[in-house]
């Protein structure tokens, strides 16, 4: 049985993803979730990577977050935890009832400590997990100079960078220092999701 496993594993890691005539992978649907601190580059990777599949659904966590009307309380608060918890099922369980139409790409601060709370809410046994982590200069440089998004808060910036920083993060789901350009970093992720580098099924 254990042989078995292991040569369906090493079938599945040789075999190259088919693409369609436009050059995007046709796969079996999945969810990958793409986070880090804010100004890490993470929604234009998304939105890259979203794009790199056939059939793609982009989900932005900090949408849910705009639901809350009257006495929301700011997510990188301390006492904003039971608020963040249930904003981000909500939005796992969307993610994850998505991800059987097609494939999924969450961007969205989920951290370490949250992700098997997200992962439980999703209802699916496993998805694909990345942090991306440049060097706080490079966060705060993003945040700076971004347009459109109304997260302009610096300190708080810093505040969830060094919570990303100091977090237990298993090296295979980490990229620390992501190149520059977002095709680069999102093809790479591509290849990872293809050979199930970046699987968290809430054990490994």
């Amino acid at each position: 049985m254990r042989r078995t496993a292991e040569r369906a594993r090493l079938h599945r890691r040789t075999i190259p993803p088919r693409r369609d005539p436009q050059g995007r992978m046709a796969t079996v649907s999945e969810l990958i979730v793409v986070t880090g601190p804010p100004g890490a580059g993470k929604s234009t990777v998304a939105r890259v990577l979203a794009g790199g599949f056939e059939r793609s659904a982009l989900v932005v966590g900090d949408e849910f977050f705009r639901f809350l009307d009257q006495g929301s309380i700011p997510p990188w608060q301390p006492e904003a935890h039971e608020q963040n918890t249930v904003v981000v099922q909500a939005a796992a369980a969307a993610a994850g009832r998505l991800s059987s139409l097609c494939t999924v790409v969450y961007d969205g601060v989920v951290g370490p400590w949250l992700l098997p709370t997200f992962l439980a809410a999703t209802g699916l046994p496993r998805l694909h997990f990345v942090v991306l982590l440049p060097s706080i200069e490079r966060c705060i440089a993003g945040v700076r100079t971004r347009i459109g998004h109304e997260f302009t808060d610096l300190a708080a910036t810093r505040h969830m960078h060094e919570q990303f920083a100091q977090a237990r993060i298993d090296p295979r789901h980490l990229i620390a220092d992501p190149p520059d350009g977002a095709e680069a970093v999102a093809e790479s992720l591509r290849r990872r999701v293809a050979n199930g580098s970046l699987a968290y099924d809430g054990r490994s």
